[in-house]
């Protein structure tokens, strides 16, 4: 009875953490801020952009898609509200101040990459932050990592990005690539700006493919 008790908790305790995080990423998907990028060039739907350098906090994730990216963002929400060594916690809006609670913004958009059949799922970090000031994460899953400046072709859309609708757009993405022969450098990132609520219309989600400049 006793072991059932402690995994029921066990159990509410994380539905609440990504119940928590939903509700922050419903905030920063359309206040908080953003990834920098300068668009190159536009066609139809399809934009390539060069991406200014950032800060990513990242996990490895496991399993189908959707349960890797649940898997994933419950891990890195928990690191962003407050389970890191100085006990930093999220503000809820943008733009965030500093202070001496060190409060850690949430950003947009959540990423996912598959890499050799495990998942990649990354936060980007509030640009005031360098790897020396960001709080270090007390789960040694989480790696903080600063990437570059690099360049992306990208296909955004709304709607509600179900596998086959995924599956749509990174075929329009790829036939793009290949009539406008452009050299790609990694697989396909998943994008996702918001929570599963948002009314599909203003739903924004991008599929990213890092290419040569």
């Amino acid at each position: 009875m006793k072991r059932k008790t402690v995994m029921l908790t066990t159990i509410i305790a994380t539905l609440a953490l990504i119940l928590i995080g939903l509700l922050a990423w419903s905030i920063v998907g359309s206040r908080g801020e953003q990834p920098k990028y300068a668009v190159v060039s536009v066609k139809n739907n399809i934009e390539v952009r060069d991406y200014a350098p950032m800060i990513v906090a990242e996990v490895e994730a496991t399993g189908e898609r959707e349960e890797a990216i649940t898997k994933g963002f419950s891990i890195l929400a928990d690191y962003i509200f407050g389970n890191n060594k100085s006990s930093s916690k999220v503000a809820m809006t943008a733009p965030v101040t500093q202070q001496e609670s060190r409060k850690l913004a949430m950003t947009a958009p959540v990423t996912q990459q598959n890499v050799d059949g495990k998942w990649q799922v990354r936060f980007m970090m509030p640009s005031n932050y360098n790897l020396s000031s960001l709080p270090q994460p007390n789960n040694a899953a989480i790696q903080l990592n600063e990437v570059p400046s690099k360049r992306f072709v990208v296909i955004r859309f709304s709607g509600i990005p179900t596998e086959s609708v995924l599956k749509k757009n990174l075929e329009k993405l790829q036939d793009h690539i290949r009539d406008e022969k452009i050299k790609t450098v990694t697989e396909p990132t998943y994008a996702f700006y918001n929570p599963p609520w948002t009314l599909p219309p203003m739903r924004r989600t991008e599929i990213m493919i890092e290419i040569s400049k």
